[in-house]
């Protein structure tokens, strides 16, 4: 499954932020589970903005990696 854009994210809801967004407000990222074309990612400041879409696989990794502290802060 290839990524793909979701013009106005704020269309979809329950939306949840990530555990591992900040809680100092900052950087967020939100994601909407059981989306049936995958796992949409938001920017939690801009809720209308764009999300974009990966497969489950692509976000499992991505949550690995954030884990095993393949990103720095």
């Amino acid at each position: 499954m290839s990524e793909h854009p979701i013009k106005d994210a704020s269309a979809l809801s329950g939306w949840r932020k990530s555990s591992y967004s900040g809680s100092q407000g900052g950087s967020c990222v939100e994601v909407l589970d059981n989306y049936p074309a995958g796992v949409p990612v938001r920017d939690s400041k801009v809720p209308a903005g764009p999300a974009v879409v990966v497969s489950p696989a692509g976000w499992s990794a991505f949550v690995a990696a954030t884990k095993g502290g393949e990103f720095s802060a």
